[in-house]
């Protein structure tokens, strides 16, 4: 049983990882065959880096990311504060139960609905355009705010509630308490939660596409309107610079986490 359960194991793994490692592979391919290594280059790389449409669809994706990323973080562990504080017990289900929606919801059906609600709104302002940066940015905090909470909601029922308390009886005000008590307590929760967050936004489509301006392309709306006509190499090698950065933040929460449990 245990040599079938590491094989079982091993299996999974190569399922999942494979297609990564064959596209770390070949963005360092010289030819743009997918099935021959014809030898070692970084001639893809280097046509990234001279790629000022695609390079502008990057920067536009991080900016969306980072900005989602604060604001649902903040606004996340606010939330998470509330809801622990909340006296009725029917009312804190409703809420958890209306946090979860958004990430049990099919995402085609959170981007059209969201995409309605935004037209409508801008016609009742009258707007010349009503989806631009601004409603994608609102579209991705939607969808990023329950993940924070997930993350910070059970940092905060851990913590022993009588260090806040505490801090309060000592002479800090609340608010003090607060910034100087709990957030040290669940700052694993909330970096998890600002990660999760931050790669959740960098990795979205369905919904960017329903809610996206004319003038504002993320990076995969980018690739998807390539491959309309071809993908070429070059954006392996995007791939692969995302793939690390997204493994480095994977790893900085796994080494936050295991300090964390040490301490």
């Amino acid at each position: 049983m245990k040599t079938a359960s590491k094989v079982y194991t091993a299996l999974i793994f190569v399922f999942l990882f494979a297609p990564i490692a064959i596209l770390l592979v070949f963005s360092f391919n010289e030819a743009k065959s997918l099935s021959v290594f014809s030898g070692f280059s970084l001639k893809w790389y280097n046509e990234l880096f001279h790629d000022d449409t695609t390079l502008q669809s990057v920067r536009n994706t991080l900016v969306l990311a980072v900005a989602a990323m604060v604001i649902s973080t903040v606004m996340g562990t606010a939330a998470s504060v509330g809801i622990l504080r909340l006296r009725s017990r029917w009312l804190r289900a409703a809420l958890n139960t209306a946090t979860d929606i958004p990430m049990t919801n099919p995402d085609i059906i959170t981007g059209i609905s969201l995409m309605l609600m935004f037209v409508f709104a801008g016609r009742l302002l009258g707007l010349a355009n009503s989806l631009s940066f601004w409603t994608m940015l609102i579209a991705h905090v939607t969808f990023c705010l329950p993940y924070v909470i997930l993350q910070v909601l059970p940092r905060l029922r851990q913590m022993d509630p009588s260090l806040p308390e505490a801090a309060m009886d000592l002479g800090c005000t609340p608010l003090r308490a607060f910034f100087k008590v709990t957030v040290p307590e669940i700052l694993p929760g909330v970096l998890t939660g600002a990660i999760m967050a931050f790669t959740m936004s960098l990795d979205d489509f369905v919904i960017s596409y329903f809610t996206a301006g004319a003038g504002f392309q993320t990076l995969p709306i980018r690739i998807y309107s390539m491959t309309k006509k071809t993908v070429t190499p070059k954006m392996y090698a995007l791939a692969t610079l995302i793939f690390f950065v997204i493994l480095a933040l994977l790893l900085i929460s796994n080494l936050t986490d295991r300090d964390e449990k040490k301490k």
